[in-house]
């Protein structure tokens, strides 16, 4: 768990998302494996809108090989937020992505978690170097 709650100025790019019906519990507020759709959502339109990630047929995939989330407030639907993105390790094939929800013009995050991408060769399944454009724009949100 983080030593303290994550707030807006620690990320470098934001990725607004809105809640839908079905993303609440039983328990009236957004469940917590819905927190990893959001930060994978947030990712993949940055990697496809400012690093020309092709999803359906580039030759490199990125593979989520770990994640994690603590929990700090409740996000409930209907809500706008959020998602906060940078770049805490940026390797030859992997990088961990750090990020964080946070609702409407509110500085502390509700959630903060991270995920660690491979790129793989999509035939193979082999790791590979990420490729240029992909990692240029990983660059710009390392911190």
């Amino acid at each position: 768990m983080p030593d303290s709650t994550p707030v807006r100025d620690d990320y470098r790019h934001f990725q607004p998302i809105t809640t839908r019906w079905h993303d609440n519990d039983a328990y009236g507020h957004v469940n917590n494996v819905t927190y990893y759709s959001f930060f994978d959502t947030a990712v993949n339109t940055y990697l496809i809108e400012q690093g020309g990630l092709d999803i359906h047929d580039g030759e490199v995939v990125g593979f989520v090989v770990s994640s994690a989330c603590d929990y700090f407030a409740s996000i409930a639907f209907p809500e706008c937020i959020e998602i906060g993105l940078r770049v805490g390790k940026l390797g030859n094939s992997s990088v961990q992505y750090e990020l964080a929800v946070f609702k409407a013009d509110e500085q502390e995050a509700c959630a903060a978690g991270r995920f660690v991408h491979v790129f793989v060769d999509r035939a193979s399944n082999q790791p590979v170097p990420i490729p240029g454009m992909l990692r240029e724009a990983m660059q710009r949100l390392v911190v």
